[in-house]
């Protein structure tokens, strides 16, 4: 293969000059995003879905929706299910909740939720 003055060939030099194109355009991205992102704090909100029975338990399905801008951390999640003076209570926690990111889960109770007061609720979230 030819060499020009240069020292390197046209197909070197069109190809390192294609990948810096796209390393600037990655780089520009990742700069604009940082800079017009949405810095609003977490907004959590949950939501359950139908209920199914297996054996003697009563599997409840929810879904955690982070709608804010930023991340949260340990995000935890709290059923309660309450049937004449008494509570049962189960815990969820979630790790990492980033924007716009959505998660599921599913608590367990022994009694029938439709039975009963049920609350399923998020209780507190860490910032990063």
């Amino acid at each position: 293969m030819p060499k020009n003055a240069w020292g390197r060939s046209l197909t070197e030099k069109v190809s390192f000059a294609l990948s810096l194109f796209i390393v600037g355009i990655i780089v520009a991205l990742v700069c604009y995003l940082w800079i017009t992102g949405d810095t609003n704090p977490p907004i959590l909100s949950v939501t359950t879905s139908q209920i199914r029975q297996v054996n003697q338990e009563y599997y409840v399905p929810f879904t955690v929706t982070n709608s804010g801008g930023e991340t949260a951390n340990a995000v935890e999640i709290v059923g309660e299910l309450a049937i004449a003076q008494e509570v049962e209570t189960g815990m969820q926690q979630i790790d990492f909740l980033s924007r716009q990111e959505t998660r599921s889960g599913e608590f367990i109770f022994s009694r029938d939720p439709q039975q009963g007061e049920l609350t399923v609720r998020v209780a507190s979230y860490q910032q990063p």
